[in-house]
């Protein structure tokens, strides 16, 4: 398997676990009688803490997967991997650490290293797209 792939099925399965995250997370708290179960607001802003946090980090990769999925599909349906392969685990890590680092913290230093690691992505996902345009010129 290529690592563009991986890092592809990575990007989808880290936000399937996120999203298995909130639904342990909300199931607890219906379960522990603090919330009914139509109770809880999509953007997770009535949410204390870690549960806020979750769910903002779920939404930061889902708003993220099209344009990186996109860039590495392309990738891969017109025989160029070789393009998105080099850095495609630098990215899938970058991906995760920028997830962990909201996930631990909104201090104002760890939103700016989630930040460099968002920047780290956008980065790559420039560098790619840059040089998939140069492979087929």
């Amino acid at each position: 398997m290529s690592p563009t792939v991986v890092a592809l099925l990575g990007f989808a399965a880290w936000s399937l676990v996120l999203v298995l995250g909130i639904g342990l997370y909300r199931t607890s708290r219906v379960a522990l009688g603090e919330r009914e179960p139509n109770s809880f607001s999509a953007s997770g802003e009535d949410l204390p803490g870690f549960g806020l946090r979750l769910t903002r980090a779920h939404a930061n990769t889902f708003e993220f997967l099209p344009v990186a999925g996109v860039v590495m599909l392309c990738a891969l349906a017109t025989g160029q991997a070789a393009v998105t392969d080099g850095l495609a685990y630098a990215f899938l890590g970058a991906r995760l650490l920028q997830s962990l680092t909201h996930l631990a913290s909104t201090s104002n230093p760890a939103v700016l290293i989630r930040f460099l690691f968002f920047a780290v992505q956008v980065v790559i996902v420039g560098w790619w797209i840059i040089g998939l345009f140069g492979a087929v010129a």
